[in-house]
């Protein structure tokens, strides 16, 4: 005897939600500016990645970046780690030249936070010119003056994640400059001061 097979009823889809033009979500449901809304209510340190670019003219070439996207990753080793936008000068810096610095910013350096943070400028020789910075012995990368702590790095791993490269870096040397400092902290798209 033949028995039936029980016949499946056809499910609607869900209507999609209406998309504009501001955010268009990824395939996984969440927009740009969802995302980069959800991650300002992060608080995050400032901090100057800097390194030397020995390539660059006769005497090579300082560069600077403000980053808010940094971290301890290990304690032993020392570990380190920074986001890079991928094809940024200092993420194909960082791809050719082994070691580099940070300097921790301090809340009285919003100015060269915000310095190091245009886009589109042909040189960085001018952004360094007024500010009182040591080379680093290890790294002849710029430690900046007056920041809360420095250090500086030696690359360990690269990992491209999305439109960034995670940076790895083990802590060669420490320094100290203005210990007892309060922060430069980055937090709804603004810098502020702690409290």
């Amino acid at each position: 005897m033949l028995q039936k097979t029980p016949q499946k009823t056809p499910q609607k889809t869900p209507p999609s939600p209406p998309v504009t033009d501001l955010a268009i979500p990824h395939a996984e449901g969440v927009s740009d500016d969802e995302f980069r809304a959800a991650m300002s209510r992060l608080a995050a340190g400032v901090v100057l990645v800097t390194a030397h670019d020995p390539d660059d003219g006769p005497r090579g070439e300082d560069v600077g970046m403000t980053a808010t996207a940094f971290l301890s990753v290990s304690l032993d080793p020392p570990l380190v780690l920074v986001s890079l936008r991928n094809g940024s000068r200092m993420d194909d810096l960082l791809d050719e030249v082994p070691v580099w610095a940070v300097s921790v910013l301090g809340e009285g350096q919003r100015q060269v936070a915000g310095r190091f943070a245009m886009k589109g400028r042909v040189s960085d020789r001018l952004l360094f010119a007024d500010l009182p910075y040591t080379r680093g012995e290890v790294s002849g990368a710029p430690l900046l003056g007056g920041a809360l702590t420095t250090l500086e790095c030696r690359t360990e791993n690269r990992v491209v994640a999305g439109d960034h490269t995670l940076v790895i870096g083990r802590v060669l040397s420490v320094g100290l400059p203005a210990p007892d400092g309060e922060p430069l902290t980055y937090f709804r798209g603004r810098y502020r001061r702690l409290g």
